[in-house]
């Protein structure tokens, strides 16, 4: 999933610019409002953002190569105005530019990247400045393994932004590095390792799409241990205590969407009181989550290859969430690997 071709397009990195302030129409304007009787402000305090004007914010970050323009993109079709790589100090005056645009600019998009890593240490500054105006913010984290970078960067034929004279594992390394603590305070981390711009673009529609901003969404991924832990996992899930369908043969060929593999799973001794036990314990977990406002979890549901346990699994605890009122997003990770 490639994003260079788009990532170097300029189709939306210009944001809008601002006349500067006192000089747009200040002749006219005061000339005008003299000859009517209106009262001209000598206060030369700039304004803050209208409260009930302030546009949704969402900063779209992570790896280069990750999928950020694609991610980008997809929420500009949602209808979101979309800027890419802005400088993080103008982040701020981006958003009041929005709550002034009478209703027509009512959710932002910023794309913060490595491409502008001379303002980067602005990022800290600029976030500190939004809460203090009471900016909603949302941060948006495109994540990704080193192995799939570089088949992606070498499928492009295009350096790592920061490999400078070295090698493109150099370069991701560096970026890691430099985006660490970002990483760690995002609202949503995104590994697009074995994704493809349809199933990263679903996951982006799961998230933002809708008019109403649910209170708690929730992706169950069922994975293969043998294939690795999902980096963006906040809950992992290990399936591995129950009987295996694949050493039963009538078994074997099918997944755990199958009514048959489901039943065996589900009618092995604790399957169904670990069902009931796990859904109870995140009620728990979700009422943090509310409390704490984290809108968005990611629970990993894992067997040995990923095909059968974990499947059946992640449905059922999938239809447990959504009969509990959390919209579900279920993804099989490595269904059909083998």
């Amino acid at each position: 999933m490639s994003e260079h071709d788009a990532e170097h397009t300029a189709q939306r990195d210009q944001a809008p610019t601002a006349a500067p302030p006192g000089t747009e129409g200040h002749d006219q304007g005061q000339e005008q409002g003299h000859e009517h009787g209106a009262q001209v402000s000598t206060d030369s305090t700039p304004p803050g953002i209208p409260d009930a004007a302030i546009p949704e914010l969402v900063i779209i970050s992570g790896m280069s190569g990750a999928g950020r323009s694609t991610a980008a993109k997809c929420l500009e079709d949602l209808g979101w105005f979309v800027v890419d790589n802005l400088p993080p100090a103008l982040i701020p005056t981006m958003v009041e530019l929005g709550a002034r645009s009478q209703g027509n600019v009512a959710r932002i998009a910023v794309v913060v990247d490595v491409r502008g890593r001379r303002f980067f240490d602005n990022l800290r500054e600029s976030l500190a400045d939004l809460e203090a105006k009471s900016v909603t913010r949302r941060i948006v984290f495109l994540e990704s393994s080193d192995d799939a970078l570089v088949r992606r960067f070498e499928s492009v034929r295009r350096p790592h932004p920061l490999q400078g004279d070295g090698r493109i594992v150099d370069g991701i390394a560096a970026e890691r590095e430099l985006l660490r603590e970002l990483r760690g305070d995002a609202d949503l981390v995104i590994d697009t390792s074995s994704l493809n711009v349809h199933e990263l673009r679903a996951k982006m529609d799961a998230q933002f799409a809708g008019e109403e901003e649910p209170e708690l969404r929730a992706t169950v991924m069922s994975f293969g241990f043998k294939y690795g832990l999902p980096v963006d996992a906040d809950l992992v899930v290990d399936m591995r205590f129950l009987p295996n369908p694949h050493w039963v043969p009538e078994l074997r060929p099918f997944t755990g969407l199958n009514e048959e593999v489901a039943a065996y799973v589900f009618n092995q001794p604790g399957a169904k009181e670990f069902l009931d036990r796990y859904a109870e314990l995140l009620q728990l977990i979700a009422a943090g989550y509310r409390r704490e406002g984290k809108r968005y979890v990611t629970i990993a549901v894992g067997c040995t290859g990923g095909k059968h346990r974990s499947v059946a699994t992640s449905e059922k605890l999938a239809a447990r969430l959504a009969s509990q009122g959390v919209e579900t997003v279920v993804v099989h990770r490595d269904m059909g690997r083998e």
